[in-house]
């Protein structure tokens, strides 16, 4: 019997690796001689790098880059997949609001330069093609601070080129973009970016506006901020024919979705779907008996482009079933499209319980998920 474990990681708790390890577990204990195809997936968000390649066989990179508030020494990984030909990046690595403490986030002076850093790094690398997660952003600079790291010059109004390390609080002062020197190997690049909100760049539901605060900017920054953005969309614009105002997506990671594309013509897409492609995800269901998938939280937003519902498709499509495994599962979660779930959290195991051994109760589920689809299959 061929089996794909192929599940998200559960937050806080285990990573995608580590869950697909327990469910394996799980399995060989009912099934000794399955053959387990271990898939690991994720959205694009935290984990991306690490569950493709495990996935896929790849190998971690580590690079020096300038942290979210331009501390220098800072240790960013990356992943290369498909031979080296292809980098997967998270930028939360080198911006992510993780790595600065509460009473430091000011999105007016954090900067993106470390991600474009790990993008050259990659460049560098061999890798031609490139998938970068954009969640977790400390950042509201537009994708200022990566463009320079890619070559790109900003100059001020008064003709002076503007220093590395451009942060949201800048914005305002740039007059002019000069994209001659950006690393010729930018356009040659296949760049997709994983991104799953449709926030303008800017306006009431954009960069500033929706995301700013959580990042540490008061009322009066998110106004200076949003004017920031507007000002930079103005000169992309004229300078290079980009008009990224209301791309969905542009806001995302505080404007770096419309740095990308304009800065180097990256292309948006739903982070399991860019998953999935990449790690062969129905290629590696065709044939198989069952899918078993997983994610910590199953409710109503697992439709929304999670990782769980991205498989529980891709198995459809091939007619074989999928069973999810979940940490805890609300009411109004997409049942119908498994054909069984399970939760670690139930009558006999509470939630602190969960928290404290997850690995070893996901291992029972799966145990108990097997036996109970061998069970079905019998009697079907």
């Amino acid at each position: 019997m061929k089996i794909v474990v192929a599940p998200d990681s559960f937050k806080e708790s285990l990573s995608a690796v580590e869950v697909a390890d327990a469910i394996a577990r799980g399995i060989k204990e009912v099934l000794p001689q399955a053959e387990i195809d271990l898939c690991p997936m994720a959205d694009g968000g935290e984990g991306t790098v690490e569950a493709m390649v495990s996935a896929t066989g790849g190998e971690f990179r580590f690079v020096e880059v300038v942290g979210p508030l331009g501390e220098r020494k800072r240790e960013a990984r990356f992943g290369l997949i498909d031979n080296g030909s292809t980098a997967v990046i998270e930028m939360a690595e080198a911006a992510g609001l993780p790595l600065i403490e509460p009473e430091q986030r000011n999105p007016l002076r954090t900067t993106t330069f470390g991600v474009g850093q790990i993008i050259m790094s990659a460049l560098d690398a061999g890798a031609r093609k490139m998938i970068i997660g954009i969640g977790g952003s400390a950042t509201v600079d537009g994708g200022v601070g990566c463009a320079q790291a890619l070559g790109i010059i900003f100059i001020d109004e008064n003709g002076k080129v503007m220093p590395c390390g451009l942060a949201g609080g800048d914005l305002s002062k740039i007059a002019h973009i000069d994209i001659t020197d950006r690393d010729p190997r930018i356009a040659d690049c296949q760049i997709k970016v994983a991104c799953d909100v449709t926030n303008p760049l800017i306006g009431p539901n954009g960069a500033a506006a929706v995301y700013g605060p959580q990042k540490g900017a008061t009322p009066e920054m998110v106004k200076l901020l949003d004017e920031g953005l507007a000002h930079l969309s103005e000169i992309i614009k004229r300078d290079l024919g980009i008009d990224v105002v209301d791309i969905p997506g542009a806001g995302a990671a505080g404007g770096l979705g419309a740095g990308l594309i304009a800065f180097a013509g990256a292309k948006l897409d739903r982070g399991i779907d860019i998953v999935a492609e990449a790690v062969g995800l129905s290629n590696r269901i065709n044939g198989a008996d069952l899918v078993i998938t997983g994610e910590g939280k199953f409710d109503s937003q697992s439709a929304s482009g999670k990782a769980a519902i991205g498989v529980a498709n891709a198995a459809d499509v091939a007619g074989v079933p999928c069973i999810c495994i979940a940490g805890i599962s609300q009411p109004d979660a997409p049942f119908e499209r498994f054909a069984a779930v399970y939760t670690l959290v139930g009558e006999d195991v509470s939630v602190e319980e969960a928290m404290k051994r997850p690995a070893e109760i996901l291992t029972c589920r799966a145990r108990e998920a097997i036996g109970s689809f061998l069970a079905h299959r019998r009697d079907g």
